[in-house]
């Protein structure tokens, strides 16, 4: 369907009803792609289950709302709005809808600016579409659907990372990434932002291990026999960089909550009951500041050393020396601690009214503490990474 599609005419209506044909089946592919990857999986592990686990149709439900849930819908429970995205999902989608975005660019031999905003908008506006049916067909009594934030949640995902894929791959960002210490400046942003997550994966993970007991009697509790210790890694697993981002927000100094009665941070612990899930077996277990939280105090000096380092190294001949690089830095600390906020938000959400209706970190004091702290680090590295370069 793909090449039948590209090898219609160019350059006329054909080309364009060509375009929007490809893109349209893009999108489609993505959704279907995911939802059977996804509905597969669940499937195959209620079936290990010997006492007979959720039925087909129920994984498919299930999986289909938590489709909706990782392009940030919202699901109305008995408890109250459930609002959390598995962020690993939710990354998932965002790499199929952008390399999406790259094949229909590359199968055209050119690409001027109008045919990738006609690509991006039917892109987006199929992806919507197809969450809209998926959404209204999942609406029940004991789950409603919240049509107003998945819809809007569906569009911007679809937007920006289609449009990501398309402006990549079409280079039509270039002359704004040639402009100056841009591209460094980006590239430091990266580094440093997966270096910070990468730390505060690592802590989650010796959380969990200095509390193996604990996650094993809670996985045990919950039944399922080895099914269902399966299904609730996964669930973990895909909740992980949620995990992640609100140990950003312990690493950076505010902390993070789950429900209004557990706060874990630096200058304090505060703990009440949370939801019977084993990743959160990582919390403390008593009201003492864990080791580990000290630990990672480091990690926004860290992420800002290996940002500025980046930031020096990607510098061009022509783009200063170790003050411009220093500058540079402070800039690329600023955006990280815009980014780090950002991450923040989306991996934080709720699971229903009352004492569990906020979990996660702030964002805005998280975006704030954690751009500080990365700038003054980041701008170091830059000056000593651009210094050395320069010989």
């Amino acid at each position: 369907m793909v090449s039948l599609l590209a090898r219609l005419p160019g350059g006329s209506r054909a080309g364009t009803l060509s375009l929007v044909g490809l893109a349209g089946v893009a999108a489609v592919a993505v959704s279907a792609a995911g939802l059977a990857g996804l509905a597969l999986a669940l499937v195959v592990v209620q079936t290990l289950d010997p006492l007979g686990g959720r039925s087909v149709g129920d994984s498919v439900v299930l999986a289909g709302r938590l489709w909706l849930l990782a392009q940030g819908g919202e699901l109305r429970i008995s408890s109250g709005p459930l609002v959390l995205a598995p962020l690993l999902l939710t990354l998932g989608l965002a790499w199929g809808l952008s390399q999406v975005g790259r094949g229909i660019v590359r199968v055209r031999e050119s690409f001027p600016a109008g045919d990738a905003l006609r690509a991006v908008g039917t892109l987006a506006a199929v992806h919507v579409v197809l969450t809209l049916v998926l959404a209204l067909q999942l609406d029940a009594p004991d789950a409603r659907v919240g049509l107003v934030r998945t819809t809007v949640g569906a569009a911007v995902l679809a937007l920006a990372a289609g449009g990501w894929g398309v402006a990549r791959e079409s280079a039509l960002l270039q002359d704004v990434l040639d402009r100056g210490p841009t591209r460094a400046v980006l590239r430091g942003v990266s580094a440093g932002l997966l270096t910070a997550l990468g730390l505060c994966t690592a802590v989650v993970a010796v959380a969990i291990v200095a509390d193996a007991r604990g996650y094993a009697a809670l996985s045990a509790s919950l039944g399922g026999a080895g099914a269902g210790a399966v299904g609730l890694a996964g669930l973990s697993l895909l909740l992980l960089p949620n995990a992640a981002a609100a140990v950003l927000g312990l690493a950076a100094g505010p902390g993070f909550s789950v429900g209004s009665g557990t706060l874990v941070s630096v200058h304090g612990v505060t703990l009440d009951a949370v939801p019977a899930l084993p990743l959160l077996a990582a919390l403390p277990d008593t009201q003492a500041v864990p080791l580990i939280a000290f630990v990672s105090q480091v990690i926004p000096a860290l992420a800002g050393l290996v940002a500025g380092g980046a930031v020096g190294r990607w510098l061009g001949d022509d783009d200063g020396g170790s003050v411009v690089a220093g500058l540079s830095g402070i800039l690329t600390g600023a955006l990280m601690g815009v980014a780090a906020g950002v991450l923040v938000w989306l991996a934080g959400g709720s699971l229903g009214d009352g004492a569990l209706a906020q979990v996660g970190a702030p964002p805005l004091m998280t975006g704030i503490a954690f751009g500080a702290q990365s700038a003054v680090a980041a701008a170091v590295g830059a000056a000593v990474s651009r210094w050395r370069a320069l010989g």
